[in-house]
């Protein structure tokens, strides 16, 4: 962290705990972010506070140094059952409940205070166990922490301190009915700490915190400045087909040891990851759809710098504290613009600086006014230029997606015109029959397939022709299965009986008993004596 980026007002000055100063102190941190330094001593001293400030600038710490502080000086309630938390933080996602139990045992490592998880994928019996046993500080998110209460595996009526983190998130998410759920069976505002933080704090959010906290302090940092001026912005226009050429030659040029991309969609994340793999690059995709166990192998990896690209939405963007990102990249521009400042700001983060890239497809650019409206400048435009634009390997299965080589739309095989064997035209005209036998184009016997266009109605056969000599053509040989016998071997067309199926060889339809099962019609009409 940066000394630019930090108050003058230090940690030692705050009148800690001792068990608490000396894990503050082993984590390295010396000095108050202004998040900190304007909302800890208003917290310390037993205000409810809602705040906000740029993601990556401490809430974290803040919410648990005051939460520490409150526990350690607060005796708990006599008739707490051993199944009750003293403190409860809510997240909207697993990697960040995660991330704050991590960061939570290292500020509380001397404090002597137990800390219990409960999130969705994993560990069910586990999570369990530990908090039928008691806990001091219950983490976890909204869906998981109403399935075990409901189950009574543990107790609210003790709790002491409640804090929501990345509260907008929890809208965004659908979880504001559970989160009113959970805060209807705490002590009333009044007998308890409420913290609130996020990076953003919307009216919808607010009307929360006020409905149950007691008349929480808004504490805003920089509220007309939204982005990271550390942060070097800047939006490329890309056709549809350039998009990955760009992104390719873009992580070429830079070689980027520790990148995000962000995309909207988890298919976009899926079929990304495969593309970007194809061009040899260590990427992997994070979304909801992946096992809890892989996501926190990949975040883990990423921290390392093993991982050196981690694609994901915007459930990836929210509270992941990676040190070092050396680029974002929007691979498609969010929707919503407070997703923007969320997505850039995982680079740059405590002051160090970093790039955010944006692509400007014509799917998405349609949000790039919004966002530029909502963090107050224009986002400097960069030419597409044409040593940029990489050449790239597609797989097989993607290249209806990606352009490049061996990519392109996926077109139908076959072609027009006539699919049987030579020779004039038909009385009636229209598209002839294929070599199996079928009207039009279809599906044919060596898997392939043709155009299908509509085949026109036969028109009434003519009388059987007459050779030169006045006796009767000789009835042409019957055709195979597979060729077919739609035409004489000498290309003219024969007489044929219609079929009520459907003209396919051997079809099961309109077939009389006694018709052959090799050839596309009934056989050839016998001969006059």
């Amino acid at each position: 962290m940066s000394d630019t980026h930090l108050s003058d007002i230090s940690f030692t000055h705050l009148h800690l705990p001792e068990s608490l100063a000396r894990g503050i102190a082993d984590a390295g941190f010396e000095r108050c972010t202004p998040i900190q330094a304007q909302t800890l001593p208003r917290a310390l001293a037993g205000f409810d506070i809602a705040g906000q400030a740029q993601t990556g600038t401490g809430k974290t710490a803040a919410f648990l140094v005051a939460m520490y502080s409150n526990l350690l000086r607060k005796e708990a309630p006599a008739d707490r059952p051993v199944n009750a938390p003293r403190a409860l933080i809510i997240a909207p996602t697993r990697e960040l409940a995660v991330q704050i139990h991590h960061d939570a045992e290292i500020l509380g490592q001397y404090t002597g205070l137990t800390l219990g998880l409960a999130f969705g994928g994993v560990d069910y019996e586990k999570q369990r166990r530990i908090l039928e046993e008691g806990v001091d500080v219950l983490i976890g998110t909204p869906g998981r922490l109403i399935d075990f209460y409901k189950q009574r595996v543990f107790d609210l009526r003790a709790v002491q301190v409640v804090i929501l983190d990345e509260a907008d998130r929890m809208f965004d998410l659908g979880f504001i009915t559970d989160i009113r759920y959970i805060m209807r069976r705490l002590p009333a505002p009044d007998q308890r700490l409420n913290l609130l933080f996020s990076a953003t704090l919307a009216q919808r959010v607010l009307e929360l915190a006020f409905e149950h906290m007691n008349d929480p302090e808004l504490v805003r940092i920089e509220p007309d400045k939204m982005t990271v001026d550390r942060v070097r912005q800047v939006v490329y226009y890309p056709s549809l087909d350039e998009k990955p050429r760009l992104l390719v030659g873009l992580l070429k040029q830079m070689d980027p040891h520790r990148t995000m991309i962000f995309v909207n969609t988890r298919r976009g994340a899926d079929e990304l990851e495969t593309m970007l793999k194809a061009n040899g690059f260590n990427a992997e995709a994070i979304s909801g759809d992946v096992p809890q166990n892989k996501r926190l192998r990949m975040i883990r990896d990423f921290h390392s710098g093993e991982l050196a690209i981690l694609i994901g939405t915007d459930v990836a963007s929210r509270g992941l504290h990676i040190p070092d990102v050396s680029h974002v990249f929007n691979y498609d521009l969010p929707q919503d613009p407070e997703d923007y400042v969320h997505r850039i700001g995982r680079t740059a983060r405590a002051g160090a600086e970093g790039d955010a890239i944006s692509l400007g497809c014509e799917d998405y650019v349609q949000s790039l006014p919004d966002i530029e409206d909502y963090i107050g400048r224009k986002i400097p435009v960069a030419a597409v230029a044409q040593e940029l634009l990489a050449e790239i390997t597609v797989p097989r299965y993607e290249r209806g997606r990606f352009a490049g080589p061996g990519g392109g739309s996926r077109g139908g095989s076959g072609g027009g015109g006539r699919g049987g064997r030579s020779g004039p035209p038909r009385s009636g005209g229209g598209g002839g029959r294929s070599r199996s036998g079928s009207a039009g184009g279809g599906p044919r016997r060596d898997g392939h397939s043709s155009p299908s266009r509509p085949s026109p109605r036969p028109s009434p056969q003519p009388a059987p022709a007459v050779a030169g000599d006045g006796a009767r053509a000789e009835p042409a040989p019957r055709q195979s299965s597979q060729a077919g016998a739609g035409e004489g071997e000498s290309g003219a067309p024969r007489p044929r009986r219609r079929r009520g199926g459907r003209g396919r060889s051997g079809g099961p339809r309109g077939e009389s008993s006694g018709a052959p099962q090799g050839g596309g019609d009934s056989g050839p009409a016998p001969a006059e004596s």
